[in-house]
């Protein structure tokens, strides 16, 4: 990996007694910088120890200066108190409660890992020590950081908010050195915040996918899409069908090892095979399912959705990988199917209308044909307890048949034909997730009007309301509208290396995981949140 890669994504702290030294990154401007020692899943890594002296160093009485820990996301509420505050010593061990000894153990020795100090089950801290601990009750993620007595305690109401816990000692320890004494209250404003990365176009490494679900991690970033199916490639291997696989792909173990790191870092991976457009890698393997119009022109990508055959094969993949993929969503695609692209689909394709009205009525159409592919596509999937997610521009207005109510809407553009404006899709009393293509999307080249998101541009400019364009809908949907998604897509993919990419999307995820975490205006101004990037990692 690039030398400017692996500090961002890890940014292990090293620790001296009596000072702490601060984490640097290492960016083009400094070439000179040594790259930081990649922190090891802690599934994989053998444990800390937890040797220590047998007196512990104590905690010094003079009061030390008080903010804030320096985090991204920023922490949300805290209260000063008057005290030293807290540095790390030799003798600092994470310790975490017997009882919750087995589920926190992933981020109790992580942490101990990073911070090079020992870990322990013991259950009670002393002074110098880290505690981490559940305490059910509070909303989801959340978590309260308390710096009192010589120590430092992280509670949870789930497992996923000690792990936030544990990432805002990192980065305070990585930007300040220490931790003011007083307390911590912090949880996120939006329960989905992620990245989705198109692996079709252009083949990512496992390990370039790895440091980014560490990077995301630190964030408090929770989501990954991986968008593998498209005209330009098909890249994870295949049991049901190993002819549509690209040469270039990630095998099943690969994958399983994405989503383990995933997992330990709270991370859900969410795969996505979109159809019934972009199946052009598919169609290499299985031309015969070709849409084509009356003249007898094929479509690019459009599999022909009168074909049962093109069913059969398109949920026997959604079967394989929704068993491969343990997590809650999965992703159907739907967008740009290119027969509603025509000013007259039915005349265009008239095989796709007769099978409308042979299927669905005298009054249906081709959008009708469309939305009940998805519809039953959905029902193939559902069975193994998936959530279903769904570009925007696949839920058509009007029609004989509606897409399922469940299903989450990934609204990314206003200008496709036949899309629609988000209140309507919010008035349906619909729940979407934001990927806004004016501010989210990062397309390699810039093709079209597309240009590269900055992470000032988010900062300052973008909010989950802003759906379309640069105007945000009414307040009174913001409980419908459960995120925001950064979207990496390779339409011309040579444009950049891997290095690149992750140069490219270093400040605009930061950026978007501060206003996902919370929607409101940012304390620091835009050069303050960048100097901040630099000290984070």
């Amino acid at each position: 990996m690039s030398q400017f890669r692996g500090p961002l994504a890890i940014a292990a702290v090293s620790l001296t007694v009596p000072l702490i030294a601060t984490v640097t990154q290492s960016a083009p401007s400094a070439p000179s910088a040594s790259p930081a020692t990649p922190a090891a899943s802690p599934k994989s890594a053998a444990p800390a120890t937890s040797a220590a002296p047998s007196k512990p160093a104590k905690p010094s009485a003079k009061p030390g200066p008080t903010k804030a820990p320096s985090a991204i996301p920023a922490v949300q509420d805290y209260d000063a108190a008057s005290g030293p505050g807290w540095k790390p010593q030799r003798s600092t061990r994470v310790v975490v409660a017997p009882d919750n000894s087995r589920a926190l153990a992933d981020e109790g020795k992580l942490l101990a890992q990073e911070l090079k100090r020992g870990y322990s089950a013991a259950g009670s801290g002393r002074a110098g020590d880290i505690e981490l601990a559940l305490k059910p009750g509070g909303a989801p993620e959340s978590y309260t950081l308390t710096v009192r007595d010589g120590r430092v305690r992280v509670t949870g109401a789930d497992e996923a908010g000690v792990f936030y816990g544990t990432r805002t000692v990192k980065q305070a320890l990585a930007a300040d050195g220490r931790l003011s004494e007083g307390v911590v209250r912090d949880k996120p404003a939006k329960p989905q915040r992620g990245v989705m990365l198109d692996t079709a176009r252009k083949h990512f490494s496992a390990d370039w996918i790895e440091d980014t679900v560490r990077e995301m991690g630190d964030l408090k970033l929770n989501q990954l899409g991986l968008h593998f199916s498209d005209d330009q490639g098909f890249r994870i291997a295949s049991d049901s069908h190993p002819e549509v696989v690209s040469q270039q792909h990630l095998t099943k173990a690969e994958v399983r090892r994405i989503v383990k790191l995933a997992e330990s870092r709270h991370i859900t991976v969410i795969p996505e095979i979109d159809s019934p457009g972009h199946l052009g890698a598919v169609m290499d393997a299985h031309p015969e399912l070709q849409l084509r119009d009356a003249q007898g022109v094929p479509a690019r990508g459009a599999v022909d959705i009168a074909n049962p055959d093109s069913a059969r094969i398109v949920d026997d993949l959604l079967s394989e990988y929704a068993d491969l993929f343990p997590g809650q969503y999965m992703h159907l695609g739907g967008d740009e199917y290119q027969a509603l692209t025509k000013r007259n689909p039915e005349a265009s394709y008239p095989g796709l209308a007769r099978e409308a009205v042979r299927k669905y009525g005298p009054n249906a159409k081709i959008q009708d044909l469309a939305t009940g592919w998805l519809n039953d596509r959905a029902a193939t999937v559902r069975p193994h307890g998936k959530s279903l997610k769904a570009w925007n521009d696949g839920l058509h207005a009007g029609g004989v048949v509606k897409a399922d109510q469940d299903r989450e809407v990934e609204y990314w553009t206003g200008k496709e034909i036949g899309a629609r404006e988000p209140q309507e899709y919010l008035s349906e009393g619909r729940k979407l997730v934001n990927a806004n293509d004016e501010y989210l999307y990062y397309v390699l080249g810039e093709p079209n009007t597309f240009t590269y998101p900055t992470g000032r541009r988010i900062y300052e400019s973008w909010t989950p309301l802003v759906l379309r364009g640069t105007t945000p809908v009414p307040a009174r949907y913001a409980d419908q509208i459960l995120g925001g998604r950064l979207a990496i897509w390779c339409d011309l993919s040579n444009a950049q290396t891997q290095e690149q990419v992750a140069r490219g999307i270093h400040l605009p995820m930061r950026a978007l995981a501060q206003k996902t975490w919370d929607s409101g205006k940012p304390a620091l101004d835009w050069e303050g949140f960048k100097a901040l990037a630099e000290r984070t990692g």
